[in-house]
């Protein structure tokens, strides 16, 4: 109840900050240290040292696997607005809303990590959305930008059609909007929904597809990518993503038995088909921008194996696969923002220029494909490895695999370009000095986080 006050009040603080201030850089500051404020807010909760009791009714769950989670989230948030702030100043003229829209985002995050009723998970999904829109449409000179915000808005509306039908079916169903766990037979050990209940559940399980760009639900997802301004979309593919997935997994964690055998079939179809979709369709595009959105639906494909398995290998995958993709993408990005060319012929020559952008680039984009001794390589293994724990489906880990090695090909191309081709990369001006030691410290917990994986699980647990 911590974070959900909290970044609300934050959010209401910025927007009142911008009357006051007119310092652009000052705004960051505030901005980052709310994050810091809203973190040991969260930290204290989840160890018992200090927390608002407000009697929710049962509407709301606090567990340390959500608490935890949220502390993850704020604290990348944190390393976005450090790396990225200065770009947030230059996207417009308002930019203490900018930071009051990420922070109100930040609150339907923290009702999505515990969130134990289907109307709470449709306002979460609301307070997440909303602010999203706007700021997809923030650069409002760009056609492309007002373009992408009209397509998420009009995506987001449809879907939220598809969750609000779903819970209605679900309630006519059952009588209830909680998040209880079937009964189960115990002659078969399986649990007969009715149809309406079913029904719900699939179109839930579509609705949820949309939010997090699983294929076949993916089309938005490159349009409003490549149209938003780089430095929010950064935002979307990480915390966003990642706190759709946790809404996804609390979803379903309990009434996979209503769904039976079809639910492990259905899923099957939408991870091939989301590692087919994403990293084939990534293979040809000639933007590295464009090419991150497409990745970035691959990415999506792994992270549905903590939908596939349950045991606890699933939670400590999807919390260690949110630091390792949230990290290595906001620094991928922020090195992409300064780029005044976003095609693969953009990047040339880099290395020779810009160096530390470069070794910071390379070190992403290693851990987006999943290589050792990064952080994604241990991401993708507790993913994979819990879905073996959980039996019969070794022919689906092999598939994934194989997708990995096929992302390892785009990725691998701006490396390439960086380091063995001949070009004049250009960026938007001089780097900062502390742009490139922020770069640094991020490459660094990167690789720290892909040789000690236990400093992040450890807090799981203790």
């Amino acid at each position: 109840m911590n974070a959900i006050i909290l970044s609300a009040l934050l959010g209401v603080v910025m927007m009142f900050s911008g009357i006051v201030i007119k310092e652009k850089s000052a705004l960051k500051y505030i901005a980052a240290a709310g994050l810091l404020l809203l973190l040991i807010a969260n930290l204290m909760h989840t160890y018992g040292i200090y927390q608002v009791r407000i009697d929710t009714h049962g509407l709301l769950d606090f567990q340390k696997f959500g608490l935890f989670f949220n502390s993850i989230v704020f604290a990348a948030t944190l390393v976005y607005v450090l790396l990225s702030g200065k770009d947030i100043e230059n996207t417009g003229l308002n930019v203490a809303e900018y930071f009051a829209l990420i922070f109100f985002v930040l609150c339907g995050v923290s009702i999505l990590s515990a969130y134990n009723g289907l109307l709470m998970l449709f306002l979460g999904i609301e307070i997440l959305s909303i602010p999203l829109y706007i700021l997809t449409g923030a650069d409002k000179r760009n056609m492309k930008s007002n373009e992408a915000a009209l397509k998420y808005f009009l995506m987001g509306s449809f879907s939220t059609g598809i969750m609000l039908m779903g819970i209605a079916l679900v309630y006519g169903a059952t009588g209830s909007f909680g998040m209880t766990p079937p009964p189960v037979n115990p002659v078969t050990g399986l649990y007969q929904g009715s149809f309406l209940e079913v029904a719900g559940l699939l179109l839930l399980f579509v609705s949820m597809a949309f939010k997090v760009s699983a294929a076949p639900f993916h089309f938005w997802t490159p349009d409003v990518y490549d149209g938003a301004p780089s430095v929010f979309t950064s935002f979307m593919a990480t915390i966003v993503k990642a706190a759709g997935f946790i809404a996804f997994i609390r979803l379903f964690a309990g009434h996979t038995t209503i769904l039976g055998p079809t639910w492990k079939i259905i899923l099957s179809f939408v991870i091939i088909a989301t590692l087919l979709i994403g990293n084939i369709t990534a293979v040809f595009q000639q933007s590295v921008k464009r090419m991150l959105a497409y990745s970035s639906i691959a990415q999506a494909g792994f992270m549905l194996f903590a939908l596939y398995s349950n045991n606890d290998l699933t939670q400590e995958g999807i919390l260690l696969y949110t630091v390792a993709y949230s990290l290595a993408t906001i620094g991928i990005f922020a090195v992409l923002i300064k780029m005044k060319d976003y095609t693969y012929d953009g990047f040339n020559g880099l290395a020779k220029k810009q160096p530390v952008l470069a070794f910071g680039a390379t070190v992403c984009l290693l851990s987006l494909a999943g290589i050792p001794s990064t952080a994604g390589f241990f991401a993708k293994y507790y993913m994979l490895a819990a879905t073996i724990k959980e039996g019969g489906a070794f022919w689906l880990v092999i598939v994934a695999v194989l997708f990995a090695a096929v992302s390892a090909y785009y990725y691998f191309r701006v490396i390439q370009a960086m380091y063995f081709k001949d070009g004049d990369a250009e960026t938007h001006g001089p780097i900062s000095n502390g742009f490139k030691y922020a770069l640094l410290l991020l490459s660094a917990l990167i690789v720290l986080v892909g040789i000690m994986p236990s400093v992040v699980l450890n807090w799981l647990y203790f």
